[in-house]
């Protein structure tokens, strides 16, 4: 089994030291109108290139960008697009972090790009391949309120948002980007909506061109959903394991006709994990891949966690990958 060592996603956007708290600072004084949209950018460029050699550093093979820009997964790109408008903060799943919700006043359309330049700067920027992440239309949908008519209801939403996500995904291989990977944590926990997942993803796939699209699910148990996610039209289908130890079995009995991101390394908890341990479930799922290529992530974005410890589960990626090449002799 080939293993590729990847981040999934966010990565801490404020560290202990001054320098790491730079973007936090900026941020503050912008408000306090000392300083400027401009400066804002600048703070969040370079705490960008922090992230990006900090997963280097650890030894990841595909990096992204962390996030950096990212208020929350929701706002940051409904937010942008026309139709749309961001009121208060919800609790996001079961976390300790909030969005900012949607509000959905009109068809949502894109009219200018959403992360093409922030994959620009970021691929300017590293020695590895950057992979590029997006909230998924679904669970941006599920997370919207509509207001004075909307878009016209749940499915007229959902279709707005996948239109305006195809466009990105299409500039976004234009720009270069070889994997892109989409989220929808929701549908975990709403599995009669997998036809509206399905839906979404085959429209998504029109629009990636030569890169890989992902799916990545996280913060509830795969497993029932396992052969059902098997079918969608994507290239790599991210998994966490952290909800049920049995996973590992199910991947190793059933095999996977997908490329598979295996979400072993807890994105929610400071423990680091006993690598032996994990090793183990590695070669169990091995046996039943036979010899596939495997992206070994975290389980979900990095920004649950203090940035010392993040930055500790990405090296443990790395042990974890030694810890299995030399079970194998």
């Amino acid at each position: 089994m080939d293993l590729i060592l990847a981040n999934h996603s966010s990565y801490p956007r404020i560290g202990d030291s001054a320098d790491l708290q730079l973007l936090r600072r900026t941020i503050a004084q912008r408000d306090r109108g000392e300083k400027s949209e401009a400066d804002v950018r600048a703070a969040e460029d370079r705490l960008t290139e922090h992230a990006l050699r900090e997963q280097n550093d650890a030894g990841l093979e595909v990096v992204t960008d962390g996030q950096i820009r990212w208020y929350d997964p929701i706002s940051h790109l409904a937010g942008k697009l026309e139709g749309v408008r961001i009121n208060g903060l919800l609790r996001f799943f079961d976390t300790n972090f909030y969005f900012r919700q949607p509000v959905v006043h009109a068809r949502p359309q894109r009219t200018k790009p959403l992360l093409v330049e922030d994959f620009a700067f970021a691929k300017a920027h590293s020695a590895r391949p950057v992979k590029v992440v997006l909230t998924g239309p679904y669970t941006l949908a599920r997370h919207s309120l509509e207001s004075n008519g909307g878009a016209g209801g749940f499915e007229k939403l959902l279709a707005a948002y996948t239109g305006a996500l195809g466009e990105e995904i299409d500039a976004l291989a234009k720009a270069g980007a070889t994997l892109i990977q989409v989220e929808e944590p929701t549908v975990l926990r709403r599995p009669e909506d997998f036809h509206y997942v399905e839906r979404c993803m085959t429209r998504l796939a029109l629009s990636k061109g030569a890169a890989k699209l992902a799916l990545s699910v996280y913060f509830a148990d795969p497993s029932p959903m396992y052969d059902q996610l098997q079918t969608l039209p994507v290239d790599i289908l991210g998994l966490d394991f952290t909800y049920n130890p049995e996973l590992v079995d199910v991947v190793a009995s059933r095999g996977s006709n997908r490329t598979l991101a295996l979400g072993l390394v807890d994105g929610r908890n400071t423990r680091l994990e006993d690598a032996a341990t994990l090793a183990r479930q590695l070669e169990r799922i091995a046996r039943g891949l036979s010899g596939a290529q495997v992206y070994l992530t975290p389980s979900c974005g990095l920004e649950y966690l203090p940035r010392d410890r993040a930055q500790s589960k990405l090296q443990h990626l790395s042990l974890l990958k030694k810890t299995f090449l030399g079970s194998r002799g």
